[in-house]
């Protein structure tokens, strides 16, 4: 089958298709003919050796964070998916490929009312917001939630899930990603570039940082005491948590297919819309990650990999 892979690290022009053999379903396993997958920020940072210390990867490395496509064959112990089921996951590597093997308990049916683009595009994002949202931000109806990055691809799904869930939600971006963010559901957007939100929030439940930086440090201040501000870019300063009174964590979402349940059910209740800012082919990997890596996107990137029907 074919796969993109890199054997060093380095800047895009690692990335190569090659010919590698295809894997076979263990049990508890699903292997899934990948008609789409996406470009996420995750990937650049492991193939430039970043992750190494935290999740060291070994090379040859098939890159790749989540997968849409159709159930191939299952391994034994496998009972509530079957062959020809149409499912989408959220994983950690080798999506970038013609086909995957992935636990049945990250693998869930893909949304009846979204195709496979669609659905790859909301594996991560949807795993994400409910890992932030519902677990450790135990968000209620009500509350205020203040989302750095709220029009990029998993900050725009993570505005949509929090307005489902009953939640006053505040938004930062800029530019061209106001408009979306907007329309999306937010009640209040601001623009980072022109606007100071240190200023303009006060007194949230919870804060989303998909930034990091001087951001999540200005963050602190707008967090009532005892509320929680939680990062998917950088550990927060436990000794700045202490001061202000609140909870800061960092958090690494754990792929399930229960979290993809919860968010397919608000797809299908048309609570969420993903974005799309590209759609390209898998042989064009190295250049779609040079255009998430420039940054400025409303939405995900998709790479097709086959015509899964």
């Amino acid at each position: 089958m074919k796969a993109i892979q890199y054997t060093a690290f380095g800047d895009s022009g690692v990335l190569k298709l090659n010919q590698v053999d295809q894997p076979q379903p263990k049990e508890n396993e699903v292997l899934i003919k990948v008609a789409a997958t996406t470009v996420n920020p995750f990937d650049m940072k492991v193939r430039s050796g970043a992750m190494q210390k935290i999740m060291p990867v070994n090379l040859p490395y098939t890159p790749g964070s989540d997968v849409a496509g159709t159930v191939e064959a299952v391994g034994s112990g496998v009972s509530r998916l079957k062959v020809g089921d149409k499912v989408f996951a959220s994983t950690f590597s080798q999506t970038y490929a013609e086909y995957v093997v992935l636990k049945e308990e990250q693998t869930a049916i893909i949304p009846n009312n979204v195709g496979f683009n669609e659905a790859a595009s909301l594996a991560v994002p949807l795993v994400t917001s409910y890992s932030f949202l519902v677990e450790g931000g135990e968000l209620k109806a009500g509350q205020r939630v203040l989302i750095h990055g709220a029009s990029g691809g998993v900050g725009s799904i993570m505005v949509q899930m929090a307005k489902a869930l009953g939640a006053y939600v505040i938004g930062t971006t800029s530019g061209d990603g106001l408009a979306p963010a907007k329309s999306l559901g937010a009640d209040e957007v601001i623009d980072y570039k022109t606007q100071d939100f240190a200023q303009l929030v006060k007194g949230v439940d919870l804060v989303i940082d998909l930034v990091g930086g001087e951001t999540q440090a200005k963050s602190f201040g707008v967090v009532k005491q005892d509320g929680k501000l939680l990062s998917a870019v950088m550990p927060p300063s436990e000794e700045l948590a202490q001061q202000y009174h609140i909870t800061a964590r960092f958090i690494s979402s754990a792929p399930s297919h229960k979290k993809l349940e919860f968010g397919a059910k608000l797809v299908e209740e048309g609570k969420i819309k993903t974005q799309i800012a590209k759609v390209m082919k898998l042989e064009d990997a190295a250049q779609a990650q040079d255009l998430v890596s420039t940054g400025g996107l409303n939405g995900k990137v998709v790479l097709v990999v086959s015509d899964n029907g």
